[in-house]
C-alpha cells in the first residue's frame, strides 16, 4: 500500500485548512480559525490520536495511508471516502450475496401502512432532537458522543416498554454493537415469524461532527433529523403491533466519517451469512430550501437499481410530495458499506442534493437555525419508514 499523497492530486492536504465557528464570536457570525495536529492532542474529552494511520480508500484509487488529521482535511476539503483499516475484508463488491430470489414489489399492504402512518406525530421527533443535539459534539471519539448514544438505547428502550405489548417485546432485542472507540452503533431487532433468518434493515447514523472534530456539533440535521425519524417509525409500528414476516431490524451507526461504525456491522453480519434483503439508509431528513419545491431525494448513485425503483413506488404511494432523482457520490453514506458488502442498499435524503442543508458539519447546525428546518418534512420520512418495514418485513 502507498503512503498518501503518492499518485494522488492531494498535495494540498499538507497545508493548513480553515474551519468556521461561531462559538467565540459575540454577535454570532462565523470566525475563521486555524489548526494545527499539534493544537489538540492532548483534548480532555476525546479518544484521538490525530496521527495515527488509517488505511483510505477513495474512489478509483488504490487504498492509501492516512493519518488522523490528513482524514479531516481530505474531508474538510470535500473528499467522500472509506476508511478500510479494520474491514479491508469487505471488499468492493458487485455481487447480488443472498438475495437472488428477492422481489421488490408489488405493494400489497395498504391498508396496514396508511393505519400506522395515521398515528406519526411530530411531537416525539422534537423532543427527542431537542436532547439529542444538546450534547456539545456526538462525535464518536468523544465523551459526550458515547453520553449521546447511552440516551438513544435509554429512549429506544422507553419507547419499546411503553409502546411494544407484552407479546410484541419478546421478540424485540436491542444491542450495543460495540467498536474500538467509544460509541457503539445500536441495533434493535423485531424478530420475523415466517422468515426470520430473512431480514429488513432501517438505518440512520447517530454521530456527529463539525469539520474541526473538538468544535461543538450539535447536528440537528446531520443525522439528528434521520435518527429521530426512524425512531418515530419505530415507535408507531409497536403501538401497532407490528409483528413482522421477516426480521425487521433498526440502526443507529456510530462513526460516520469514513463509513466505520456501518462497515463494521456490515462486514459482521456478511461474514456471519446474514440474508439482509434490502436496506434503507435516512441521513439528514428535515430541510427544505426556501423557494423549492418540497420533495424526497432519491439518490441514484451508488445504490441497488431495482431497490430504489421500490422506493419511488412507495413514495408515491404513501408520502404526500414527490420524489426527485439526485446523486450524491461515492461513499456518501453508510449505504454504501452494504452496498460494499453486496447487499441492496438505497438512500434517501431530504432534497435534491444541491438544495440540502449547508448548515452541516458546524456548530450551525441547529433546529432553530432557520425555518428551513421542518418537522413536518421529517415526517414525510418517517411514513416512508413505516411503509419499507411493512412492505418488506410482511405482517
Amino acid at each position: 500500500m502507498k503512503r498518501i499523497l503518492a499518485g494522488l492530486s492531494l498535495a494540498y492536504l499538507a497545508l493548513a485548512i480553515p474551519f468556521y465557528s461561531s462559538e467565540n464570536a459575540n454577535d454570532g457570525s462565523q470566525v475563521q480559525l486555524q489548526f494545527s495536529a499539534e493544537d489538540y492532542a492532548n483534548d480532555p474529552g476525546y479518544d484521538l490520536d490525530l496521527n495515527e494511520l488509517r488505511l483510505v480508500q477513495l474512489e478509483g484509487r488504490e487504498p492509501v495511508w492516512m493519518t488522523e488529521y490528513e482524514k479531516i482535511q481530505a474531508k474538510a476539503q470535500g473528499l467522500n471516502f472509506f476508511d478500510i483499516t479494520d474491514a479491508q475484508e469487505l471488499g468492493d463488491s458487485n455481487e447480488n450475496l443472498t438475495t437472488q430470489d428477492v422481489v421488490f414489489g408489488p405493494l400489497t399492504h395498504q391498508s396496514r401502512v396508511k393505519s400506522v402512518i395515521s398515528t406519526l406525530s411530530v411531537d416525539g421527533p422534537k423532543a427527542n432532537l431537542e436532547k439529542f443535539t444538546s450534547f456539545r459534539t456526538r462525535y464518536y471519539r468523544s465523551d459526550t458522543g458515547k453520553e449521546s448514544q447511552l440516551w438513544l438505547r435509554s429512549k429506544i428502550e422507553e419507547i419499546t416498554s411503553k409502546s411494544a405489548s407484552e407479546s410484541l417485546r419478546k421478540r424485540i432485542i436491542t444491542r450495543e454493537f460495540t467498536h474500538s472507540w467509544p460509541q457503539s452503533s445500536i441495533i434493535t431487532s423485531i424478530n420475523g415469524n415466517a422468515s426470520p433468518d430473512e431480514v429488513v434493515v432501517i438505518s440512520a447514523h447517530q454521530d456527529s461532527t463539525n469539520m474541526w472534530p473538538f468544535l461543538p456539533a450539535p447536528g440537528a440535521d446531520d443525522d439528528g433529523s434521520g435518527t429521530v425519524t426512524i425512531l418515530e417509525a419505530y415507535r408507531a409500528l409497536l403501538e401497532s403491533d407490528f409483528k413482522p414476516n421477516r426480521t425487521v431490524e433498526f440502526h443507529w451507526y456510530s462513526a460516520e466519517a469514513g463509513l466505520l461504525g456501518s462497515q463494521a456491522v456490515a462486514n459482521d453480519y456478511k461474514a456471519r451469512g446474514i440474508k439482509v434483503v434490502a436496506m434503507s439508509q435516512f441521513d439528514m431528513t428535515a430541510w427544505v430550501k426556501r423557494g423549492s419545491r418540497e420533495e424526497v431525494g432519491v439518490i441514484t448513485d451508488f445504490t441497488n437499481n431495482k431497490l430504489t425503483q421500490f422506493n419511488k413506488g412507495l413514495i408515491e404511494e404513501y408520502l404526500s410530495i414527490p420524489y426527485v432523482e439526485t446523486r450524491c457520490g461515492y461513499a456518501c453514506s453508510d449505504h454504501a458499506s452494504w452496498g460494499k458488502a453486496g447487499y441492496p442498499s438505497i438512500f434517501t435524503i431530504e432534497s435534491s442534493f444541491p438544495n440540502s442543508n449547508h448548515y452541516i458539519h458546524s456548530d450551525k447546525d441547529r433546529i432553530d437555525i432557520s425555518d428551513e428546518f421542518s418537522f413536518s418534512h421529517l415526517l414525510e420520512f418517517s411514513k416512508l419508514a413505516v411503509a419499507f418495514a411493512i412492505e418488506l418485513g410482511g405482517w
